[in-house]
């Protein structure tokens, strides 16, 4: 793709005012209200868990909600590391469908997609360098962080970039100042080091930018 095409799209971008918590919690809570069968992708990490905690005592009907984590560490379901384990523990009796990762999946399109992004700009477990597999289509593929953070150091199972930009909308959810540096360096440059370029650049979906001091 050319500078040019990939820089088409920026209009689509905006930051949410206020960013915090809350107002994330706010988002979910009105895409889970709507009408219909909604899919729903959501990263790992302690971010969601305190914002599902914030949603816990809505009255919200989940039934018709699947939820899909954007990505999870290849390691047993019940291993402190899990971030099915998190979803499960703090979503499982919500009445939500849970969709567990499987390796080459196809994935269907997701109403809403939200990520988190590390400090190198990766979103959910695309990194800047990889091993990864090459799947066609919308798909679940493995990858492996190179290096290993020591903080996680597996080998993880994530959702695809095209699985990713097909959503109808896309959240960034981030915190502090050293994040928001870098995405806003990603949106100035579009520099292709970082993976939340491909997001913010490539992708047809609205983007909406969630900050915080953290």
């Amino acid at each position: 793709m050319t500078d040019e095409g990939r820089f088409r799209d920026v209009s689509r971008i905006t930051w949410a005012e206020p960013g915090d918590g809350a107002a994330v919690a706010d988002r979910i809570a009105a895409e889970v209200a709507k009408p219909g069968r909604k899919r729903i992708a959501v990263p790992g990490g302690s971010t969601p868990i305190r914002v599902f905690d914030l949603l816990a005592g809505r009255a919200l009907d989940w039934s018709d909600v699947t939820l899909t984590l954007t990505d999870d560490r290849q390691v047993p379901d019940d291993h402190e590391a899990s971030n099915y384990r998190k979803l499960s523990a703090a979503l499982g009796h919500s009445g939500a469908t849970i969709e567990r990762l499987v390796e080459g999946g196809r994935v269907e399109r997701f109403d809403l997609v939200w990520l988190g992004m590390g400090a190198d700009g990766h979103i959910a477990s695309l990194f800047p360098h990889m091993i990864a597999e090459i799947r066609p289509g919308r798909t679940v593929i493995a990858t492996t962080p190179m290096p290993l953070p020591p903080e996680a150091p597996f080998p993880r199972l994530t959702l695809n970039r095209r699985a990713l930009c097909a959503a109808k909308e896309i959240i960034i959810v981030i915190t502090g100042d050293d994040k928001r540096r870098v995405i806003e360096k990603a949106l100035r440059s579009n520099d292709a080091s970082y993976p939340v370029s491909d997001v913010l650049h490539g992708c047809g979906a609205p983007v909406t930018i969630y900050w915080s001091k953290g």
